[in-house]
């Protein structure tokens, strides 16, 4: 990371807005909880002269500049901490209890106020600023919830993007990709209804536990010889429960499963052979099957043109070398997918760092790197400026 590639007006606040992340990280607030970061997120945004809107899906704050007629761009950022007990050991470590910012939302948050700030004193755009700070990323839908409040009918955007912190690559290093980004993540709970009976006469009963074991081997044929194997599909029996005691078939077991895919239509294969399997299996053994399909977050597609226009900006401004060449797409999930369907935009990612102190992402050891900050505020800057040019 190039020290010379940030902006000067960004490097001048780069101390404040240090202390601003930390404060955040120290402060962590869980998905529509985020009440005292949404009031600091505003406070800011008010003081440096945007029209301020909260309350935008419960606890989300919009911030408008306008400074012209020109295009409307949406810039985001997510403001939720995780359920996780933190063991950095840092004197800014957070000192709410099984809560902390292992995903990095308290540097997006501060990269985006650094950017917000920067751009309120310069207004050198031509055009609307629609800043999002966004609550609840981490699985609980807060980027549906600011669309089902009416986000982009109160705040128009052109285009929007979102940046996230990716460990394992240099730090401050951009990267972006083109196309099925971030797979969908589905939720499927399935209910095995047999009959309970005594261990020691099984053949009176419908043993459940049966069931599931032959259910959990079979889907593995769904990924094997039902999706193409060029194509990414992911099914994981993340939990069986059924029965407490060894000698007693119990009537019912449940399973849950996580179910990804990168593209819509490997997604509804996926939905639609899962339910026949299970049905069937279920069937065979006499047993019947319950199952409840919960589809949470979709594919994230980024605009190719968006996409494009945003590495530009960054080769433009970065060169080729400040660039990750090998990004390829991940199996994780993302809500800003929710968002992308309504606007054209792209989701683009910065590197955290490597080596030993570079710790993954939802880990209780992580922690985001500041020296990342001003480098993703000035992209953002730049970026701004660019679209609204």
């Amino acid at each position: 990371m190039n020290a010379g590639h940030v902006l000067p007006g960004i490097a001048a606040l780069q101390d404040e807005m240090i202390a601003l992340r930390q404060r955040i990280h120290a402060h962590p607030e869980l998905g529509f909880e985020e009440f005292t970061t949404s009031e600091l997120v505003a406070e800011c945004l008010t003081q440096w002269g945007y029209d301020v809107s909260s309350g935008v899906g419960k606890t989300g704050v919009v911030g408008t500049l306008k400074n012209g007629e020109g295009r409307s761009l949406g810039l985001r950022a997510d403001m939720d901490a995780l359920p996780i007990q933190e063991a950095t050991g840092l004197p800014y470590a957070s000192r709410i209890d099984g809560v902390m910012h292992a995903c990095g939302h308290d540097g997006h948050t501060a990269t985006l106020l650094a950017a917000a700030k920067y751009l309120a004193q310069t207004r050198d755009f031509n055009g609307t600023l629609n800043l999002v700070f966004q609550p609840a990323e981490e699985g609980l839908g807060g980027a549906k919830k600011m669309l089902e409040d009416g986000l982009f009918e109160r705040f128009p955007c052109d285009a929007i993007f979102a940046l996230h912190n990716i460990p394992g690559y240099p730090a401050g290093q951009l990267g972006f990709y083109s196309g099925p980004f971030m797979a969908s993540a589905d939720t499927v709970t399935i209910k095995i209804i047999g009959t309970g009976g005594h261990g020691a006469v099984p053949h009176k009963a419908v043993d459940p536990v049966v069931v599931c074991a032959s259910i959990v081997i079979a889907l593995q044929s769904i990924v094997s010889r039902n999706v193409n194997p060029q194509e990414t599909a992911i099914i994981t029996v993340g939990s069986i429960h059924a029965g407490s005691v060894s000698n007693v078939i119990p009537a019912s077991a449940e399973m849950i499963l996580s179910v990804r895919a990168l593209t819509p239509e490997v997604r509804q294969l996926l939905e639609r052979r899962i339910t026949d399997l299970v049905n069937g299996q279920a069937a065979s053994f006499g047993a019947q099957a319950e199952i409840d399909y919960y589809r949470c977050h979709p594919v994230l597609i980024n605009d190719p043109e968006q996409t494009e226009f945003a590495r530009q900006i960054a080769r433009e401004w970065l060169g080729e070398e400040q660039l990750i060449e090998d990004l390829r797409p991940f199996t994780a999930s993302e809500d800003f997918a929710f968002i992308l369907e309504q606007c054209p935009g792209s989701y683009l990612v910065i590197g955290n760092g490597q080596g030993d102190g570079s710790c993954l992402l939802h880990n209780p050891g992580y922690d985001f790197n500041d020296a990342c900050l001003p480098i993703g505020a000035s992209y953002w800057v730049k970026l701004a400026e660019g679209f609204l040019r």
